[in-house]
């Protein structure tokens, strides 16, 4: 007897075969690679709201799986136990409960740890070992925050800070490379981020960083004397102006930009980019983050409104305190208390190409019958009574008032 698969099925074996196809071959170049002899802390610095992913650089030959640790201060008997058992779970040696912001922000593929809008308090130490705790690999991760960032737009003069140096240790910035023009075809902008480090002869040696005696200013290896002073030097983001070519295959071609020019000027419907788009529904008044699919803390990324471009140097957070839409450090755009006017199509940039787009449709939630045990009909109710109840009071005191008055006036007379 023939047994056919349906096609949904067959097509969630594919990707089954595929993973385990991938993960196989990940494992092997683990195996390839020699562990350290004495557990080292690799030093990582990110602002805060990126996305980052720890690799897990090595493992033994006899180890098939990891798991990954999260310890706020080295030795801490506090330890956040990070596996993927059964997808991505995340189990708490202090009790988590279920559904806390840290279940949603970190996920394990391919023996690497991804930690989604990082905070600051997820500054620490990340182990990869087993499950009993045996440890092969170990990052020194520097969350550094941004409410003191210090923006510097080089279009209009701006410049960055100084460094401050003192006889133990000089604080500087360790800018990134200028990012790629975020916007190809029409202006773009480039940022360049820049970290808060520091360097001296006194850090702790069991930290490893890419150059000798330098490290992030979150660090563990830095010593307590030093923390601070460190508080003086803020990370920086610089940004510029840019204007560079699309390439045939990102622009629409001549004929169809025609077409849609003279469609345009129709009053139809203009020519729209050929992107992946998603779909929101999003309740009046509620918040909304969205987030460009597949990008990096290394990526530029830009956000588009229809045509309109939303440019950092407008909807940057900070730039305005009462903005309500606004892009934060992680490149996520952010809509507070979301009205009609919202509604329309988003798309996002990502290293000068259109990678997606976001149809976004607001809805009114539904008006429920109220009852008499709603707080809202509660604290009506009470407000009422109150109000009734002063007035009386008032009412009352100017009769006795009244009353009083004329006791007072007849007995003058008399």
């Amino acid at each position: 007897m023939e047994m056919r698969l349906p096609g949904a099925a067959l097509l969630l074996c594919l990707v089954d075969v595929l993973h385990a196809s991938a993960a196989e071959e990940r494992g092997a170049v683990l195996q390839g690679t020699a562990c350290p002899a004495f557990l080292m802390f690799d030093n990582a610095a990110y602002l805060a709201d990126m996305t980052f992913e720890l690799p897990c650089s090595c493992k033994p030959q006899e180890v098939s799986s990891v798991t990954w640790y999260f310890q706020e201060k080295a030795g801490s008997r506090r330890t956040t136990v990070l596996t993927d058992f059964a997808g991505t779970v995340i189990v708490d040696s202090s009790h988590i409960r279920t559904g806390s912001a840290v279940l949603q922000r970190f996920s394990i593929r391919m023996f690497s740890l991804i930690v989604f809008r990082a905070q600051v308090r997820d500054s620490g130490h990340y182990l990869c070992g087993t499950e009993e705790g045996h440890f092969f690999y170990g990052y020194d991760v520097d969350v550094q925050p941004t409410e003191h960032l210090r923006v510097a737009f080089v279009d209009r003069g701006q410049h960055v800070q100084d460094d401050y140096t003192r006889k133990l240790f000089r604080l500087f910035t360790a800018f990134w490379d200028w990012s790629r023009c975020d916007r190809c075809g029409v202006r773009g902008e480039q940022r360049r981020i820049g970290l808060c480090y520091l360097r001296s002869g006194q850090l702790h040696p069991r930290y490893r960083t890419a150059v000798p005696n330098v490290t992030s200013c979150g660090s563990r290896a830095v010593p307590a004397r030093f923390q601070r002073p460190l508080r003086l030097h803020s990370p920086e983001l610089a940004i510029r102006s840019c204007l560079t070519p699309c390439q045939k295959k990102d622009a629409p071609e001549e004929g169809v930009q025609a077409i849609s020019n003279v469609i345009a000027k129709l009053g139809e419907k203009p020519w729209q980019p050929r992107v992946p788009t998603q779909f929101h529904r999003q309740p009046a008044g509620s918040s909304l983050t969205l987030g460009c699919p597949g990008a990096r803390p290394e990526h530029a990324v830009a956000w588009d409104r229809g045509s309109v471009r939303l440019y950092r140097s407008r909807y940057l957070l900070g730039v305005n305190s009462s903005m309500r839409v606004f892009i934060d450090h992680g490149d996520h755009l952010h809509i507070r208390r979301v009205r009609l006017s919202d509604r329309g199509t988003y798309y996002c940039w990502r290293q000068g190409r259109l990678a997606a787009g976001f149809r976004l449709s607001i809805t009114y939630p539904a008006r429920r019958r109220r009852t008499v045990h709603d707080p809202e009909t509660i604290y009506a109710i009470k407000a009422i009574g109150a109000s009734y109840v002063l007035i009386t009071i008032i009412f009352i005191v100017l009769q006795v008032c009244c009353c009083c008055w004329r006791l007072c006036r007849g007995l003058a007379r008399s």
